[in-house]
């Protein structure tokens, strides 16, 4: 079994209740155990702003599907819960399921990066990882405390 992280978010209807159903879906998955899910969080929109706010957190996994196959594990979660793609990138959703990391592989791939390429520059994806493991490292990045930290010394 490989610890793979999997960042949580909504913005559109009942918020909490989504990511709770979502961590429901995912649990109930073949080879995916949800072991610690983080406090969740209210933040505001990144990218695209004129969007109501977000309710983010992290969920720390076990799983002995390989990126791919949890990557197409997510997606399926996001579908069931009406994720719909076709709005403009960052946009408001539903549902928004990432994989952050797994195990401590690194993964290019189309349509796949791991670790996820931007987290060590989002303080909402980086506070939930330190809330579920302090001493937590992103492959080719160092530990989310140092991420943490240098976003700090950035304000």
């Amino acid at each position: 079994m490989t610890r793979a992280y999997v960042g949580l978010g909504a913005n559109l209807g009942d918020r909490e209740a989504t990511i709770r159903r979502a961590l429901v879906l995912l649990g109930e998955r073949p080879g995916v155990d949800i072991l610690l899910v983080s406090t969740l969080r209210e933040t505001e929109p990144v990218g695209f702003l004129d969007q109501p706010s977000f309710l983010n957190g992290a969920a720390m996994i076990e799983t002995s599907l390989d990126p791919e196959s949890l990557l197409a594990e997510l997606l399926a979660v996001e579908l069931e819960l009406g994720r719909d793609r076709r709005g403009a990138r960052n946009g408001p959703r539903t549902i928004d399921l990432d994989l952050l990391l797994h195990g401590d592989l690194g993964v290019e791939l189309p349509g796949l990066t791991v670790p996820h390429p931007r987290l060590h520059e989002r303080a909402f994806v980086l506070e939930p990882l330190f809330e579920l493991d302090p001493t937590l490292r992103i492959p080719g990045r160092g530990s989310v405390t140092d991420a943490l930290a240098a976003l700090d010394s950035d304000a």
